[in-house]
């Protein structure tokens, strides 16, 4: 406790002095908390706080992130189908073109006085009809040349309006990724204002768990894909935590369990939130290998079940993946791919 200065002795300041030393001595008696114990303790809750807050804003970037991919990808097929059409609606001109003026070339004369003047009338009635042909042809081929311009309006009206889909999606991203790096700015600065000891222990605990629950846990996984992607998780053990990453090399926390189950050949979601319904949900009773937990109501963290009652997932910055208690953190749900 801080030094108290001394006042004049009136009968209250001798209650107040007595009534303070009663107090001392219990505190004593009870043995005082290290002054610096409880402002380590706040600082580390707050950088949990902050590292659950990122990966909440990690998850939104990667489902922005992804959808963008796709805006991009269908904008891409669009000028193609667009550059494709407007080759085809050239040709269609060209084409258009060159019987145009072959019948204008050929049909300066009135038909009666071509007639007339043809050596071979027979011979002015078929190159007559063929014209004819030509005629009901080139209308035709105008009719189509026009649906074809028709339909390369839209398409182009559509493709501007998937470009400005995109770049607005372009803009969430932008936005969701100063998000999640001031969060995770912040959670650096406070980890590295405590002491060398206190960021050493903080950088090996993982988060509690639960003891005696491995007993509940099947330890082989329920069919192949499930072993495979198991064997590819285990495979990324030590691998880094980096927000956004979805292997090989770095992972975030679904980026880990996405890419071990495309090496088994099944396509996974990418956000911990649509992940989680990316199967059939079973209890937490009936989990097997290969199963993803999901944690906390938001849904805002997955890892895969190992057996042994632990799961592989990617932690936290600066965390690489690691096996963790399955109890470690509030489950919300278990899902079967």
């Amino acid at each position: 406790m801080g030094s108290h200065r001394r006042l004049a002795p009136s009968g209250f300041d001798r209650g107040a002095g007595a009534a303070l030393s009663v107090l001392s001595v219990a505190t004593a008696a009870l043995g005082a908390v290290p002054s610096s114990a409880a402002p380590h303790a706040d600082i580390r809750a707050e950088v949990d706080r902050l590292y659950r807050e990122a990966e909440q804003a990690t998850e939104a970037y990667d489902k922005a992130a992804e959808r963008t991919d796709r805006l991009r990808h269908e904008a891409g097929d669009a000028r193609d189908r667009i550059a494709r059409q407007q080759e085809r609606i050239n040709s269609m001109r060209d084409s258009l073109g060159s019987v145009a003026g072959a019948q204008y070339r050929s049909g300066g004369l009135a038909p009666a006085v071509a007639l007339l003047l043809s050596d071979d009338p027979d011979d002015y009635l078929d190159r007559a009809t063929t014209l004819d042909r030509i005629g009901a042809r080139q209308s035709d081929r105008l009719t189509r040349l026009q649906s074809a311009m028709r339909e390369l309006s839209r398409e182009r009206a559509r493709t501007a309006e998937k470009l400005a889909e995109l770049e607005k999606s372009r803009k969430e991203v932008a936005a969701r990724k100063r998000t999640v790096e001031n969060k995770l700015a912040r959670a650096r600065q406070l980890l590295n204002s405590l002491p060398a000891a206190e960021r050493a222990a903080y950088a090996r605990a993982s988060r509690s768990g639960r003891g005696g629950i491995s007993d509940l846990f099947g330890a082989t996984a329920p069919n192949a894909r499930a072993a495979a992607a198991v064997a590819a998780a285990r495979s990324a053990l030590g691998r880094p935590y980096v927000w956004g990453a979805n292997g090989p090399s770095a992972f975030d926390c679904s980026g880990l369990t996405q890419w071990a189950y495309a090496q088994a050949g099944v396509h996974l979601p990418r956000t911990s939130q649509e992940q989680r319904y990316a199967g059939r949900q079973i209890p937490l009773s009936e989990a097997r290998p290969g199963d993803l937990v999901v944690y906390r109501s938001d849904a805002g963290h997955v890892g895969m079940y190992a057996g042994n009652g632990q799961v592989i997932h990617a932690p936290y910055p600066g965390a690489p993946v690691r096996y963790d208690p399955v109890g470690m953190m509030p489950i919300s749900s278990v899902t079967r791919p």
